[in-house]
């Protein structure tokens, strides 16, 4: 199959310098993202029990624990609505600055709390708002970087490029878990008193490196092109719920059981491994780093395989990989052998928590329409990050305690909730080196509304002259 790298037809040639600065600033703010969230997950599984939930059992602290890790996800739609009204209309990069910015100083907040043993019940409460503001942060950050990278990389190299977002991801896992090899080192009471505190703190560094980056971006090309004609949507939510609804609920699904399977491997199987395996709390971070970077150079690969084969096919076959997979995994992690183990966590970081969303990069933003791209791939990645990743530690630790300790329902759940994802994927179309700069959606969808649009960046609206690019065109569905 031959290799395609040049631009859509009517598009400008793809600026290598803006090319560099999106790729850096998508890699280094989800770096910071998962950073975040990968700290606050391993402190969930191994400390937060204790210090914000002392005073109930050990089973009932964890739930607890894991419960406002969820809230994080909770949050992370509504930021998304928020985020995306904007995204479409001001342009990708501000909004990106923006996110960056509350996801930093929500992390840095946390390392600032009082413990329950110091102020009681308000403890966990200011940790619940905390987590809060990282996931609505969160809501727009992925789904932008990747919007900007795909808008901006010329056709033939989109999965590549735009899989550098999860090349990030995997770099922050790494780095947050050397922050907790490093913290682990330290005197328990160290560690209990100031050492996790530090761990949030450093938070710092990698926003304000994030910040420096994304300063110097420039808008894609395909918003500059809506900027200059005028077709900037006045509501892009309300046009994706409109418009783009079967494309929404394809990233929707298509991400459900990724999601779920990612935040499985990377948050509970590390309370699993210790509180039932048994294995040595330091031990866990060592098997996350060594997954993290296995996982980063795995996204790059991946992306750059749908460049050749095409999405479908590429994530067709991470998903199916990851229906069977839960179940030879648990066998490995209940044999307590550190290889095993070892084996397993990177096999499961290669697939689902770095590979597959690699692919996804490129993928969901090809999915959309010019208008309302930046709105669609959040709507639909973080709906789905909910009900998938963010109560799947919860579900999980729920499922073993109601089985007296079995693991296989966990398994079960894994892999049931993969074969939706499998399926939705099937039912998707294909859109390797797709224009980008149309209306029309990948699903044969057409926007054939008069386009309206800001007369300023602020609220006031007026319905344009001249119909949006595809309108009257007949596209079949």
């Amino acid at each position: 199959m031959e290799k395609h790298h040049t631009t859509a037809p009517g598009a400008p040639p793809a600026d290598p310098r803006a090319v560099r600065r999106a790729a850096w600033a998508g890699l280094v703010g989800t770096a910071l993202e998962q950073y975040d969230f990968v700290i606050y997950g391993t402190a969930s599984a191994l400390i937060f029990s204790e210090l914000f939930f002392p005073n109930v059992s050990a089973t009932v602290g964890m739930l607890a624990s894991f419960s406002t890790y969820a809230v994080g996800f909770a949050a992370r739609p509504l930021g998304g609505l928020f985020f995306s009204r904007y995204g479409d209309r001001l342009g990708r990069k501000w909004i990106l600055v923006t996110t960056l910015l509350l996801m930093g100083g929500s992390t840095l907040a946390i390392g600032l709390l009082p413990t329950y043993g110091q102020v009681g019940v308000l403890a966990p409460i200011l940790l619940l708002i905390c987590r809060m503001g990282q996931g609505f942060g969160a809501g727009a950050e992925q789904s932008g970087g990747a919007t900007l990278l795909t808008e901006t990389a010329a056709t033939g190299r989109r999965g590549r490029l735009s899989s550098l977002v999860m090349a990030g991801a995997a770099l922050g896992t790494a780095l947050g878990a050397v922050a907790w090899i490093l913290a682990q080192r330290l005197p328990d009471d160290a560690l209990m008193s100031w050492g996790w505190r530090l761990i949030f703190a450093s938070s710092l560094l990698v926003t304000v490196v994030a910040m420096v980056i994304r300063r110097k971006l420039t808008e894609s090309p395909v918003f500059q092109e809506l900027k200059e004609q005028r077709e900037r949507p006045a509501s892009p939510v309300k046009e994706v719920l409109t418009h783009g609804r079967r494309p929404m609920l394809l990233v929707l699904f298509m991400n459900v059981g990724i999601s779920a399977q990612s935040y499985t491997y990377q948050v509970f199987m590390a309370s699993y491994l210790v509180s039932t395996v048994g294995v040595a709390k330091d031990f866990v971070p060592e098997v996350l780093l060594l997954g993290a970077i296995c996982g980063g150079f795995a996204a790059i690969g991946f992306g750059t395989l749908s460049d050749r084969f095409g999405r479908r096919p590429v994530y067709s076959l991470i998903l199916t990989a990851l229906v069977l997979l839960p179940t030879p995994t648990f066998i490995a992690l209940n044999t307590g052998s550190k290889a095993a183990i070892t084996v397993a966590i990177v096999i499961g970081f290669v697939l689902a928590c770095q590979g597959a969303v690699g692919v996804q990069m490129s993928y969901f933003p090809e999915l959309f329409g010019n208008r309302y791209r930046y709105a669609g791939v959040t709507l639909g990645r973080e709906f789905s990050s909910v009900v998938g990743g963010g109560v799947a530690p919860l579900i999980c630790t729920a499922l073993v305690s109601a089985f007296a300790g079995s693991w296989v329902p966990v398994a079960v759940y894994m892999s049931l909730i993969t074969a939706v994802s499998l399926i939705a994927v099937r039912l998707s179309p294909e859109t390797r080196d797709r224009d980008l700069n149309i209306a029309a959606d990948a699903t044969g969808t057409t926007v054939a509304v008069p386009v309206r649009e800001a007369a300023t960046d602020g609220d006031d609206e007026h319905v344009a002259r001249r119909p949006a690019p595809d309108a009257g065109r007949e596209v079949p569905r």
